[in-house]
């Protein structure tokens, strides 16, 4: 068989496979699966800014230069589409022809992760309240604690049966109008004893209007790290995760609290 036709019919049998069956692809000075992977694992801001910066900065950068020149309002959705629609989408990995369905609680259901079983003391929705900048030029323990960025909304779920879900929301302030994710990643949870837990993810999904249109962005093919922690419960509605190593990176988690339901109208 002459090469020139063992290439032709090679070529062929790539374009067949399902695409399930092929890896991934992401393109070149967009933001996407890469970015939105990286962030998933993500708790301080720092972190979620260097992931943010991998081949997606300059997109957002003229995209949000388009809606500045358009002059649209903060909250005029229908200025920033019409004016920068296109400038958008190309500042965006295309939506994937197959869609995805929304995982919308991970934890629940046969297919859940099951890790060790979690204290109670631990079961819940924790809320990030405070984050450190770790000295990784020196590997000192010294940090300063900094309030985290009200753009980066984070929060940790953990459930009984050692299922986790760490999520990142990611708003317009930072992905331009018309765009917003809830970037969540999932797994097992390993409470190794009364100080030690890790988290190992093995899933996720980016969920969100991207230009104004919803997209469910499957990870599951990405490259989780996973990560390991010491911890404490502090009052008991204080969770603090600290980053075994030189610098000690610390995170501070509040209990979510829930809303007391509004009182029943009388008769």
């Amino acid at each position: 068989m002459r090469p020139f036709r063992l290439l032709v019919l090679l070529l062929v049998s790539v374009a067949a496979l399902p695409a399930a069956a092929q890896s991934p692809r992401t393109v070149a000075g967009v933001c996407g699966r890469t970015n939105w992977v990286c962030v998933s694992e993500c708790i301080d801001a720092e972190c979620v800014d260097k992931c943010m910066r991998e081949g997606c900065e300059d997109a957002l950068k003229r995209l949000k230069s388009c809606t500045s020149k358009a002059a649209c309002a903060p909250d005029d959705t229908v200025c920033a589409a019409k004016s920068c629609g296109l400038t958008c989408e190309k500042s965006f990995e295309p939506a994937p022809k197959s869609p995805e369905k929304l995982a919308s609680n991970p934890c629940e259901g046969d297919k859940a992760p099951k890790g060790t079983p979690v204290p109670q003391e631990l079961v819940g929705t924790w809320v990030l309240s405070a984050a450190s900048i770790p000295d990784v030029d020196q590997g000192a323990e010294e940090r300063i604690d900094v309030q985290p960025r009200s753009d980066y909304a984070r929060a940790l779920q953990l459930t009984p049966n050692g299922c986790f879900v760490l999520r990142t929301k990611l708003d317009d302030a930072t992905l331009g109008r018309g765009s917003t994710l809830d970037v969540r990643a999932w797994g097992r949870v390993e409470v190794k004893d009364k100080k030690h837990l890790a988290l190992r993810t093995n899933d996720g999904q980016a969920v969100g209007p991207v230009c104004g249109k919803e997209r469910v962005v499957p990870l599951s093919k990405g490259k989780f790290k996973g990560g390991e922690f010491t911890y404490a419960i502090e009052e008991k509605d204080s969770l603090v995760l600290t980053v075994p190593g030189a610098t000690r990176q610390t995170f501070q988690f509040e209990r979510e609290k829930q809303e007391a339901p509004e009182p029943q109208p009388k008769p």
